[in-house]
């Protein structure tokens, strides 16, 4: 891959960071940008690297719990569930198995490849957005982030595996998990945000480790860059749409997603 310029980097990074945390597919919007704009792919080195930035982002963001998952931890390896920080630990990588199983096995059979299509994208993006729209209109608001449960991890968990077929988001396929299981829009969304950090934590080191050795100093800038584009731009979204679902339900991102799924499946077909 030859240098990427500034633009182009700018604009993965843009994309990536602004579609990551809301529920419209971050990897079907990367998945289209070359499909749609002609623009050379930007490769899985750079795929990493604005993944990196998205990852600091929610860290940040949700750090109090981050830390006490995190200070928990030992504690969970003991076998010992019996305070917030290892049960925040403990369901988290409940939640984390399923995707990975669902991940391995779309790679080994080559399906992950062959569902990068705009077809896959139009689909995925008009269902899923009509499934949230649904969940998010007729689920109770009833459960608080703190009633997370082995039970919700797994289901939430299945959720997030179906996100790896392209276009369906991660953020919006795990919201309408916590939805339909009645969790209230705000905490829904929290815990959809902290099942996030192990998820592309995973699929960085993942992608990391089939690209690392090929790197040179030009790549690692240019990563770099592209990072740090993209934890500001993620910021920016997480920041803003968890203030507005105070007071805004999730019908914009369903309208965008409905709009987008029509569009796509419209050049898919013609």
């Amino acid at each position: 891959m030859g240098l990427m310029s500034f633009f182009h980097l700018l604009i993965v990074a843009l994309i990536q960071g602004l579609t990551e945390f809301l529920p419209v597919s971050s990897s079907g919007h990367l998945i289209l940008l070359p499909n749609l704009t002609g623009m050379e792919d930007q490769g899985q080195f750079i795929d990493v690297a604005v993944h990196v930035g998205t990852l600091g982002a929610v860290v940040l963001y949700f750090w109090s719990d981050v830390r006490e998952g995190l200070l928990g931890v030992p504690r969970m390896l003991t076998g010992k569930i019996d305070t917030p920080g290892s049960k925040l630990a403990f369901l988290l990588a409940v939640a984390t198995v399923p995707v990975l199983a669902f991940g391995l096995f779309l790679s080994l059979t080559g399906l992950s490849l062959q569902m990068r299509s705009i077809t896959v994208i139009g689909w995925t993006m008009l269902l899923f957005g009509i499934v949230l729209y649904w969940v998010d209109q007729k689920g109770a608001e009833v459960k608080e982030d703190m009633d997370w449960s082995l039970r919700d991890a797994i289901l939430m968990g299945l959720w997030q595996a179906i996100a790896l077929i392209p276009g369906t988001s991660r953020s919006g396929a795990t919201i309408s998990g916590a939805r339909a299981l009645g969790y209230k829009r705000e905490d829904g969304t929290r815990i959809a945000m902290l099942m996030s950090i192990p998820t592309i934590l995973a699929s960085g080191l993942l992608l990391g480790a089939e690209v690392v050795g090929d790197a040179d100093w030009a790549m690692l800038r240019d990563g770099a860059i592209a990072a740090a584009l993209a934890f500001v731009a993620a910021l920016l979204a997480l920041t803003l749409m968890m203030r507005l679902l105070k007071s805004v339900s999730f019908t914009p991102y369903v309208i965008y997603r409905v709009v987008l799924g029509i569009v796509l499946l419209v050049i898919a077909y013609s």
